[in-house]
Order: C-alpha cells, then structure tokens, then sequence
C-alpha cells in the first residue's frame, strides 16, 4: 500500500489510502429491517458504471444477488430469478421479497457480466417484515 505524507500546520501526518475499487450498498444497510418492498441503492468507487455489452477496463455494472454463493472472480454471473443484471448501468432498484432473512450480494461484472470476484463483492443480511 502507498503511504502519502501531507504537510499541516501542525507538522506531518500519515493520510489515509484508497483500498482501491469497491462496492458498496448505500441503501439497506447491513441488519435492516425492510418492508416487502424497498429501495437497494448501489455504488462503486475506482471503477466506472457503464451499460453492458462492450468490455472496458476499469468499467462494468451491477448485478444483485439473493440468497445464493458468490460468483467467482472471472465466472459468468447467471441470469435467473437470485440474479439481477442492471445492464443500462443502473445504480438503484425496488426489490420485493418474501418476510424473513434475506443475504443480498452486490457483484460488480464487466460488460460481458464476467464477475470482478470478491474484491468487487458486497454482501449484506436483511430482515423482510
């Protein structure tokens, strides 16, 4: 990891580093207790949010898993009813689902939705009222 030095009037101090790209669910949080229906709002920062279909380096989209395993890193993400696929590039969408304990996995994948793996994953647990 890079160590950047910045100079202040009281004298130096060592500033935080970018853990590079990642992403993250603005909206749930982690334990949320949600209605049937409600609001996902997804991010990523260090990469760029782009529509599926033409592969570009450090560019890709969204894709919103639930209640299944992660996507390996260089995998295909499956589209299916656990598989979300924002494919314009969306960032936000209203997710109905069943009362109870639900995971959800965001997967960051390029345009050709081969996943990013883990260190483009986040996961979450919310509970359905």
């Amino acid at each position: 990891m890079k160590k950047i030095w910045i100079l202040s009037v009281f004298g130096l101090a060592l500033a935080a580093c970018s853990p590079g790209p990642q992403v993250s669910f603005v909206e749930p949080a982690e334990g949320a207790v949600v209605s049937g229906e409600f609001k996902v709002v997804m991010a990523v920062q260090g990469m760029q949010v782009m529509p599926a279909g033409e592969v570009v380096e450090n560019a890709g989209h969204h894709h919103l898993l639930i209640d299944v395993e992660p996507i390996a890193a260089g995998e295909p993400v499956p589209n299916d009813e656990q598989h979300f696929h924002f494919c314009k590039g969306q960032t936000e969408t209203t997710l109905t689902l069943t009362p109870g304990k639900h995971t959800l996995s965001l997967q960051f994948a390029d345009g050709a939705h081969i996943s990013y793996g883990e260190k483009l994953r986040s996961t979450i647990t919310v509970r359905v009222e």
